[in-house]
């Protein structure tokens, strides 16, 4: 449900609307941050997209769930397609990836790194406190990424935590993207 007033002329397209009569100086400020993410993530794609697919699940944002990388990107952020994004650093996940997601802890499909992003996601996004004070994981943290890739991955959390929660929140993400629309992804 909207949670603020869109045009029926513009229900397809809260996005754009709040970013054109709105808000459009935070919202071209927003669109920039996470093109940015998109673009020079160094992270490999299965370890992005295993920190961005649980912060989807624990903000409840249904575009971000439903989002693939892989598949999506190009339709995301118009002019720069898939070439020279995350979506260029590695294998895409399947489907059984994205399922798994929330069961990081038992799940056997993901690398040792792929579950440190997860973890740092889930933590970043429920218990930011623990996450910065939890000694044991950030040795985990510090033996297996650079200090550039630690620095990476907080801000691509950062960026899906802030605007999954805007577009959930304001009930912009029952709407706004074409594979938004297709349960199935």
């Amino acid at each position: 449900m909207m949670r603020i007033d869109i045009p029926s002329d513009r229900a397809h397209d809260p996005y754009g609307y709040a970013g054109e009569q709105l808000v459009p100086e935070l919202m071209s400020a927003a669109g920039d941050f996470s093109k940015a993410v998109y673009q020079h993530s160094r992270l490999s794609l299965r370890e992005f997209e295993g920190a961005r697919a649980r912060t989807a699940e624990l903000n409840g944002c249904l575009i971000c769930q439903r989002f693939r990388a892989a598949r999506d990107l190009g339709g995301v952020f118009s002019g720069i397609g898939t070439r020279a994004t995350v979506a260029d650093n590695g294998p895409a996940p399947d489907e059984a990836f994205y399922e798994a997601v929330n069961q990081w802890r038992t799940a056997t499909l993901f690398s040792p790194r792929e579950v440190l992003t997860i973890e740092f996601a889930e933590l970043f996004g429920t218990d930011p406190k623990e996450l910065a004070e939890n000694e044991i994981f950030w040795e985990r943290m510090r033996a297996n990424f650079s200090d550039a890739e630690i620095a990476d991955l907080a801000h691509c959390v950062a960026s899906w935590v802030g605007l999954g929660r805007v577009a959930h929140v304001l009930g912009f993400d029952e709407v706004c993207l074409p594979f938004a629309a297709d349960p199935a992804g």
